[in-house]
């Protein structure tokens, strides 16, 4: 079976970037990252694409005059490197709808909490961690799921909980979830690259792996 091509949209430091590159790497993932975007000049995920030759760009919203037309240069790179599932791993830019229905279906994202808790428009990095503290939480944890026209809206793929600790800040909150990312990010596109997921309205039905009779 061929690799999965992956574009991995970023803006930040690259962990999740950095837990695809080490799955392809380790023989779980049958994927191949073909590109990487950033938003941001200078982000570390940058270096972590250089060290593995993985071809990357810098695209910035303020150097073109709409939207459409920044959403536009990126879609081209990412068809021009035969993409065929957008990862946005720390991407902190909202895409518009004309991006989404370039890849319909075919855009992943991962948030830091529980959707439909804790999401939506202002829900990110920090933000949603203090946010679930401040509410009392008890539980909270990661989603990945498919990418729609609305924020933080689309079918679900898969979550994990992650427990609120009594004496837990932003800060400590936010590094356990992070690992629970790591783990859960792969195995998504995992599915995704094994033909495994399929939509049926808002849920996302995780398909049986086919037996193969000589295993």
């Amino acid at each position: 079976m061929p690799a999965l091509k992956l574009g991995v949209l970023v803006s930040g430091g690259g962990t999740n970037l950095q837990s695809i590159i080490d799955h392809i790497e380790s023989g779980y993932l049958p994927a191949e990252i073909a590109v990487v975007i950033s938003s941001k000049e200078g982000a570390y995920a940058l270096e972590r694409a250089k060290k593995h030759r993985i071809p990357a760009y810098v695209v910035k919203r303020k150097d073109f005059d709409s939207q459409e037309k920044y959403e536009d240069e990126m879609i081209e790179l990412l068809r021009r490197h035969h993409v065929e599932l957008v990862v946005l791993a720390g991407f902190i830019k909202v895409l518009s709808p004309h991006f989404v229905r370039a890849f319909p279906n075919r855009i992943m994202n991962i948030h830091p909490a529980l959707i439909p808790s804790f999401c939506g428009k202002g829900f990110y990095g920090e933000k949603v961690h203090e946010a679930v503290l401040n509410y009392g939480a008890k539980i909270t944890g990661v989603t990945v799921h498919f990418v729609d026209e609305g924020t933080d809206t689309g079918p679900i793929i898969l979550q994990r909980a992650v427990a609120v600790e009594d004496d837990d800040t932003p800060d400590t909150l936010a590094a356990r979830v992070l690992k629970e990312e790591h783990k859960i990010y792969p195995e998504a596109i995992k599915l995704y690259a094994e033909g495994r997921l399929e939509i049926r309205g808002r849920r996302v039905i995780i398909k049986s792996k086919r037996r193969n009779f000589n295993d």
